[in-house]
């Protein structure tokens, strides 16, 4: 029954999204066509295979982290700042897939730092989370005693923690990406969510915009987001799934 329910549920975001993803694909897909036979006919010196050969080595280049500006190309990805922030997304597996290592070596390491990198994760983040719920248990063990309250005390220390990391972690944070990164709200909220619950799809990914400057903080201050607030989001995962069960 359990399993029926699970490939039900599948199967039902699967319908949703196909209703209300797929027109937009098929447009974007006619447009990107219309755009390519117009560049074609426009400017008849070039050549199909030479033009698909082009698109192919930026889109390659892109995945690398290089961008044309001009008569230009912008670095910094595998800066030190951008290979900490890596590193924090390959041990979190949040993995969002718009950088990946390139040569042998790199790959090689890769595979040995999360190796070990991933239960070391896991093992800190289960302490965070456990120090997380003995502040929330003394906290409640304190207005018992002050205010002589059993059950009230523990559900509003709850619920006080629930907002607080709410605040902490996915409505406040979307305000700092819409400054720096120039993203609505919703994106910022929505990149927020998708991060900190490691499914990582990476269309939205911090830091990445060769058009603006960000501070030398800026990443290192969202990995420590990252850290404390997959914690707090396991803690409210783990709550729902005792829930379900």
């Amino acid at each position: 029954v359990l399993l029926a329910v699970y490939v039900g549920y599948v199967g039902l975001g699967a319908g949703v999204l196909q209703a209300l993803e797929r027109p937009a694909e098929v447009r974007a897909a006619q447009h990107l066509l219309q755009q390519h036979w117009e560049l074609l006919a426009n400017y008849t010196c070039l050549q199909g295979p030479a033009l698909q050969r082009l698109i192919e080595g930026i889109i390659q280049a892109y995945k690398s982290g290089i961008t044309l500006q001009r008569n230009t190309t912008s670095l910094g990805r595998w800066n030190f700042s951008g290979s900490f922030f890596f590193s924090i997304s390959a041990i979190t597996t949040i993995g969002y897939g718009n950088l990946s290592p390139s040569t042998v070596a790199g790959r090689i390491f890769c595979i040995l730092f999360a190796l070990f990198g991933i239960p070391l994760n896991l093992v800190l983040l289960n302490e965070i989370g456990q120090l997380m719920l003995l502040g929330v248990q003394h906290c409640a063990h304190r207005l018992e005693e002050v205010f002589r309250w059993q059950k009230k005390a523990s559900l509003l220390i709850k619920t006080c923690a629930l907002v607080t990391g709410l605040l902490l972690f996915l409505l406040l944070p979307p305000l700092l990406f819409s400054d720096k990164e120039g993203w609505s709200y919703e994106e910022g909220f929505y990149y927020s969510f998708i991060t900190l619950s490691t499914i990582g799809f990476g269309d939205y990914v911090i830091g990445m915009n060769p058009d603006r400057t960000y501070p030398g903080w800026y990443k290192n201050v969202i990995s420590l987001w990252i850290l404390f607030g997959m914690a707090w989001l396991a803690l409210v995962i783990k709550l729902c799934s005792n829930f379900l069960e």
